[in-house]
Formats: C-alpha cells, structure tokens, sequence
C-alpha cells in the first residue's frame, strides 16, 4: 500500500505526464506536486513505485511515465469529476443532440464523442428485442431443415438448421403450430426460457428443433447490433500511435471489424454509470496502448445500448468522464422524446 507521499508524488507524475506527454524528472515532479523534498527523496520514492509496477522509465530518458497500472490506480482512487465542469460540457453538447430517428440520434452522438474528445466516438444503436409473429419449418434433405421467422414488422429471416434425426413434414407442422400458438409475439429470450420449462411435455427430437430455431431467432437479432464508430482519424495525431503504424494498422482493424467493440461495449451495458478500461489490463480492451470511457445510456429507464471514448492511455480521463457521462444521458433524453 502507499503511504500518502508516495500517492501525491504518483498523481502529480500522472496529471503531469497527461498534460504534457512528456517523461517526469524528480526535479518537475517536486514543482508539480508542491512539496518540500529534495531531489533524493523523490528519486526514492519513484523508485519505490517502479518497483510496484506504477510507472516505468522510457529507455531513453532520466524521467519516468505512468504504466497502465499507475494509471488504474490513479482513475480508481485519485481522480475527481467537479459538477461544474461537467455543465460546460452539457452546453457544448446539447445543441448537437435532438429528438429525431434513431440512427440520426446515434450518428450524431458519434460524431460529438469524437469532436469534444478528439478521439474515437463509438455508440452501440439501441438493441431491438427479437420477437417473431410466425415460424415455419420446412424439410430440405436428409438432415437438413429451412427455418423460416417472420416478425411482427414483416422482416423474413432464412436460415438452414442440421438436425440429430430425419423429420417428416408433419413433425415439422406440429412443431411450427406449437410454437405458433404458445409463443407468437414473445421475444426469444422469453421464449427460450418459458422452453426450458414447458419442453417435457413434447418429444425430445421435436424440442432439440425448437431450441435451434429460437438460438436462430435470438443470433439474427444479435446481428442487428450496429456500431457506429467517427473520429478514427483524429488518431492519427496521436503521438503514442503514429509513431508505430503496425499498431495503428490494428487499432483500424479493430474499428473496422467492430467485433470486439460490441463485446467491450456489451460488458459496459451491465454497468452503472461510467466505467473506465485502460489497455494491457484484460482481454476486454485488445491494445496495450488504448482506453475506453464507457456509459451506458436508457430510455424509459431501461438500459437500451452503450456510448464511449477510445483513445490513447494518456488522455485527461476527468474530461473524458464528463463527455461520455454527458453524452449518455442526452442520447437517452432525445431517444425518449422521440418516442
């Protein structure tokens, strides 16, 4: 555990190096914190926190950096959002965030991220439940069976199932009747739960169909999650990343593929408020170099998707609260008013 020295030396290090991006001599560090203490002190205590693994010395210079776990420490323990800054950011935010349609809403939430932090805005667009009016099961071949799902809307979703046994058509029928009659304008998470109990009462080869076209159901409304991601471009003036383009070449990739920004901005959904996740820390952020401020955001007081900034390790994570935090509840408000 540190003392209280040695956390005031490492949070002036932290909001010392974020200012100016460059390493931290003891000489800046004892202006920058305030205190009465000689330079051999300091170096003492620096040295101190190397040792735990908070900061890190650059091969080419006498000062020091913080590490992704001196910046942990310091988000966790040292960092506070003044209220009335975060009043400011809600001006320059506001006029940008309107009742509209919703992709129009996502779009520009975005676009805002990414303007008021100067870094990468991404929105998760609010997940649509998967509700199905009618279903069809239709035989191809030995083994193999078309589903068909209709929603409430009218939207047909096709896929082709591999089953353990060969189904006539009227096996099929029962199935799709019953599933017609008990389920219809259910979402498939509930239908997927009420299965698990009322499936005793059908054929185990007839219930095995049911849960593979309900597991179809729920994959296509997974699918639907659409990441909207602006501002990629502003990391190209990131120090930290323009010098190594084969680091910045993945970061693209990532942005591009969205895969892991909808598993990183899933796990945030589950959150309360603002959370922060600082690269090389866990497999939730891929890129050693990277941080995400994530909130999720409701409409009528359900959590419908999630918002954030990606950005280097060395950003004024304070700022960053304030605009995601900001940005969430705006998007909530548009998103219900349009309603």
């Amino acid at each position: 555990m540190l003392d209280d020295r040695a956390k005031l030396l490492l949070k002036a290090l932290v909001e010392r190096y974020i200012a100016d991006g460059q390493p931290v001599g003891s000489r800046t560090l004892a202006r920058a914190a305030g205190m009465e203490l000689s330079p051999a002190t300091i170096r003492n205590v620096m040295s101190d926190l190397e040792e735990l693994g908070l900061i890190a010395s650059p091969h080419t210079s006498a000062g020091r950096i913080p590490t992704a776990r001196g910046y942990r420490l310091f988000v966790d323990t040292m960092l506070t959002v003044r209220r009335e800054s975060l009043t400011g950011v809600s001006d320059m935010a506001s006029p940008g965030l309107e009742a509209g349609q919703p992709h129009r809403v996502i779009s520009n939430a975005a676009q805002m991220l990414s303007n008021l932090s100067q870094f990468v805005g991404v929105v998760m667009a609010p997940r649509r439940a998967s509700v199905f009016r009618h279903i069809e099961f239709l035989s191809l071949s030995e083994r193999r069976v078309l589903v068909i799902i209709v929603s409430p809307e009218g939207d047909v979703q096709n896929r082709i199932i591999h089953t353990q046994v060969n189904f006539t058509q009227p096996q099929l029928l029962e199935a799709a009747n019953f599933l017609n009659a008990h389920y219809s304008g259910l979402t498939m998470e509930a239908v997927r739960e009420r299965l698990k109990t009322e499936l005793d009462a059908l054929r185990g080869e007839i219930a095995d169909l049911m849960k593979a076209a309900v597991d179809i159901g729920a994959e296509a409304s997974e699918a639907q999650d659409e990441v909207v991601v602006s501002g990629e471009r502003n990391l190209l003036s990131v120090s930290e990343f323009s010098s190594d383009m084969g680091n910045l070449r993945r970061m693209f990739d990532l942005f591009e593929q969205k895969t892991q920004l909808i598993r990183l901005l899933d796990v945030s959904a589950q959150a309360d408020g603002v959370r922060i996740y600082i690269g090389g820390e866990s497999q939730v952020v891929p890129y050693e170099d990277l941080s995400v401020v994530t909130a999720p955001y409701e409409v009528d007081g359900q959590v419908v998707g999630t918002l954030g900034v990606i950005g280097p390790q060395r950003m004024s994570y304070e700022r960053m609260i304030q605009i995601v935090d900001v940005t969430a509840k705006l998007v909530g408000n548009a998103l219900s008013h349009h309603k």
